[in-house]
């Protein structure tokens, strides 16, 4: 469990849901609280932490909510209740993460928690073998937002220590002061509602799958080069078949994705419509804004994901139809030259055959120099046929 309490300028580590809730009573610049849960530990207890969390954010999970936060093959989802609003989202998973690090050549050391990566053979793209992905589930309450993950996060666990690391202290800034707006924090800052926080962890998980364009783009581009190889033959159609079913599953996840963040917006939308104008300005519909820009800007970054999908299968069907038409080529150019090679030695086998029927008497059977003319016969006969194939151009299709 990683507890962190959001203020107006900066980011406080917590150690227990007390101290928590804490905070969110007893000061009176905090904003809300992160509250991030393994799902080992949601898992082994559901019914403790849920009781829990109620005390925390002052209204219960609901028991179907509790399930589909605990089921590992969950897809992207969205629903709302009148106290929270639950987003799951599939993100990749720690090792595939870590596979296009190493793709890309930027991996991480490894740690205790992180074995080292295994040695691939020269040309394979660990990040195209398998597209693995587990769901984070995201109850947002209106002070409280809880966070449920299967195992280690990398992108979690980056968010979490650059929150710590550019909001832990201040930083005014004279225009801030001058304007009497909160200063900016090392020039980030800190998220000002549990929504903030979740769309900036989901942009954060999208980036990871934009991520996945280049080594992707990379392993094609040598598959594309391999199918028109003319001098050697293509073997690899399992990874090429496979690939195929990555970038597949890749769509629907992404289709999954944008359909849960479209609902979301639209809970957004119609809350800002049910709006009460009596309300103070810090909760007026206004406020909304920002949180409309970054929702489309997520789904701007999920449908460039889609696309470059698309395009890959795209260009995958596109290599296979064109290997497949250059050996379809090549196999008519073989079949042209037999087919020369054989007209030209049908009047040659017709004349072997004359001169080797068993008759008595023959033109040329007992002339002393019969052979060398039937010989330049049958020399003059592939000159005729040379010649009247150039002209016509035969040899040159």
């Amino acid at each position: 469990m990683e507890l962190l309490g959001f203020s107006a300028s900066q980011v406080h580590p917590l150690a227990s849901l007390a101290e928590a809730g804490t905070f969110l009573a007893g000061n009176a610049a905090a904003r809300f609280v992160w509250a991030d849960f393994p799902i080992e530990e949601v898992s082994a207890a559901p019914e403790s932490w849920r009781e829990s969390m109620r005390q925390l954010t002052g209204a219960p999970i609901l028991d179907l909510h509790l399930v589909d936060a605990t089921n590992t093959a969950h897809p992207s989802y969205f629903d709302t209740t009148h106290a929270y609003d639950m987003v799951i989202f599939r993100k990749l998973t720690f090792e595939t993460s870590r596979a296009i690090a190493e793709a890309a050549g930027s991996a991480p050391p490894a740690t205790e928690a992180a074995p080292k990566p295994r040695r691939h053979p020269p040309g394979f793209l660990p990040a195209l073998a398998r597209i693995d992905t587990q769901p984070v589930t995201f109850f947002v309450f209106d002070n409280v937002l809880v966070t449920v993950r299967p195992g280690p996060s990398r992108t979690v666990d980056q968010v979490r220590q650059r929150l710590l690391e550019l909001c832990q202290e201040p930083r005014p800034q004279a225009a801030s002061r001058a304007n009497g707006q909160a200063p900016l924090l090392h020039g980030v800052r800190p998220p000002s509602r549990p929504e903030d926080l979740m769309l900036r962890l989901l942009n954060a998980m999208v980036d990871r799958y934009l991520d996945l364009r280049a080594p992707l783009t990379r392993q094609l581009d040598r598959w594309q080069r391999a199918l028109l190889n003319a001098r050697r033959g293509f073997s690899s159609w399992e990874g090429l078949l496979d690939a195929r079913i990555q970038l597949r599953k890749l769509e629907h996840l992404s289709e999954e994705q944008r359909d849960a963040l479209q609902e979301f917006r639209d809970s957004v939308l119609d809350n800002r419509l049910s709006a009460d104008p009596t309300e103070p300005a810090d909760k007026a519909p206004g406020r909304d804004e920002m949180l409309l820009v970054r929702i489309n800007d997520l789904m701007e970054h999920i449908q460039r994901v889609l696309a470059h999908a698309r395009r890959l299968e795209d260009s995958i069907e596109s290599a296979v139809q064109i290997h497949f038409s250059a050996v379809a080529h090549r196999t008519n150019r073989t079949m042209r030259t037999l087919t020369l090679i054989t007209a030209l030695f049908m009047p040659l086998t017709l004349i072997t055959g004359i001169f080797g029927m068993n008759f008595e008497r023959m033109p040329w059977l007992r002339e002393p120099d019969g052979f060398w003319w039937s010989l330049g016969l049958m020399g003059a006969v592939v000159v005729v046929l040379g010649a009247v194939w150039a002209l016509g151009r035969q040899l040159e299709r």
